[in-house]
C-alpha cells in the first residue's frame, strides 16, 4: 500500500532535517534505514526535493550534503 501525501511530506521534511544534522553527510541507504523505507523510496524523495528547489550534493562515497 502506498503512503499518503502527508506521510510523504513528513518524510521529505525528515530527510532535509537528517541531512542538515549530518556533518559528515549521510548515504541513501542510511536514510532509508532511519526512515524505515526502501532505497528506491529515498531516491524518489530526493528527486521530489530537487524539484522543490532543495539543493543537495553527493560526494564520491555517496554521502549527501546540503549544497546551499
Amino acid at each position: 500500500m502506498f503512503g499518503s501525501k502527508d506521510e510523504k511530506q513528513n518524510r521529505l521534511e525528515q530527510i532535509v532535517e537528517i541531512i542538515a544534522k549530518a556533518p559528515a553527510g549521510i548515504t541513501q541507504a542510511a536514510l532509508a534505514q532511519l526512515l524505515g523505507v526502501g532505497r528506491s523510496t529515498v531516491n524518489k524523495d530526493l528527486v521530489a526535493l530537487h524539484r522543490r528547489g532543495v539543493r543537495l550534493a553527493e560526494d564520491s562515497k555517496g554521502r549527501l550534503y546540503r549544497a546551499d
